[in-house]
């Protein structure tokens, strides 16, 4: 008479260990490596950006919870992730009161004022950045070469564009980017000198591929990120049909139509350089793939991937900007619904029906 009532809902019953917090603080490690990388390469400014971010919205994650008086939602680790995401994306030379208002804007806007965690349309992180990306542009343009490029120039920190900001500036007929980057004595590594000797490729590709050009703290080395990425992947925190989606139709669309930008023609566009540079790592791997705001089934994400894999291909060579991961991932974002609506998976045991004809 006295025993507990047990509840079984409907099935399919399935078990796993992983909850939102464990997600969120396997994020946040698996982006530790690049973010130690960025460090590195910068300096104590680099940590400094990446823990006023984190402050941030931390901060901003307590008091929302006071204000809703809702259960805390401080230690799932959401509001850290966010704000390591936020300051990975700036420059390690950014004032600092740009994060700051990046990261009130991506918590107190795009994540609580729909209703917190789970609720928001957008990543928060991508929100924050393109806010102030287009507040303050000059500030966000802005970089300082990382401390092996400035050695090679004798100096222990110089300023500089990114490679793709240079480049969007310096577009020269028939010449592929890193012949533009050659042409003009932008700095490569003597490691990477050596690198490319060994496997016939540009030098300036060896060291975007390490984290060795100017660019904002996290977007560097796309090694790290790589790495990063593949270590969500065998925890099965993330699957790979947006990743791949996403690299893989940037890359065929640079390959196909990259060279008319540049004055060449059809398939004669630079891969290698381009899916280096300019967060697109970061991007794939730890932005697109955000639960929330990506669709619910894997035909939908490969769908997703393909969009953000387009948009960004086609702002950064025929846009405006040099740089567009992020506007690309957070116009998906706002597709996402559709997606879903559009894009289902077969019910288990559903029939087709057949057409008047057939039944005839």
């Amino acid at each position: 008479m006295n025993a507990p009532t047990l509840t079984v809902s409907a099935s399919p019953h399935v078990h796993s260990r992983q909850n939102t917090a464990s997600i969120m603080w396997t994020v946040s490690a698996a982006l530790l490596p690049a973010a130690l990388w960025g460090i590195y390469s910068y300096g104590p400014r680099a940590l400094c950006v990446l823990a006023v971010s984190v402050a941030t919205t931390v901060l901003s994650e307590l008091l929302c919870d006071k204000l809703t008086r809702q259960p805390s939602t401080l230690w799932d680790g959401s509001a850290v992730l966010s704000g390591l995401l936020v300051g990975m994306n700036m420059s390690p030379s950014i004032p600092f009161f740009i994060p700051i208002i990046a990261g009130l804007f991506a918590m107190l806007v795009a994540k609580w004022s729909f209703g917190g965690l789970g609720a928001n349309w957008a990543n928060p992180a991508i929100a924050g950045r393109v806010f102030v990306f287009f507040g303050f542009t000059n500030a966000m343009s802005s970089f300082r070469l990382p401390g092996a490029l400035g050695r090679a120039l004798g100096a222990d920190a110089i300023g500089g564009a990114s490679p793709l900001t240079y480049l969007k500036g310096r577009l020269v007929d028939g010449l592929a980017s890193t012949d533009v980057l050659g042409g003009s004595g932008y700095p490569f590594t003597q490691f990477a000198a050596k690198v490319a000797d060994m496997c016939n490729l540009s030098p300036y590709v060896v060291d975007a591929f390490i984290g060795n050009i100017a660019g904002c703290i996290g977007e560097g080395s796309s090694l790290l990120l790589l790495a990063g990425g593949i270590f969500l992947l065998c925890k099965e925190v993330i699957t790979w049909h947006i990743p791949v989606a996403y690299l893989g139709s940037f890359a065929l669309l640079n390959w196909l139509f990259g060279g008319f930008a540049h004055g060449a023609g059809f398939a004669q566009g630079e891969v290698l350089m381009p899916l280096f540079t300019g967060g697109l790592f970061l991007g794939a791997f730890f932005m697109a793939t955000d639960y929330v705001t990506t669709p619910c089934t894997h035909k939908g994400e490969v769908i997703f991937g393909i969009g953000c894999g387009f948009f960004t291909f086609l702002f950064r060579n025929f846009g405006s900007m040099p740089e567009a991961v992020s506007v690309s991932i957070l116009m998906m974002n706002i597709v996402t619904p559709t997606i879903d609506r559009y894009v289902k998976n077969r019910k288990f045991g559903y029939v087709k029906p057949a057409k008047k004809g057939a039944q005839a």
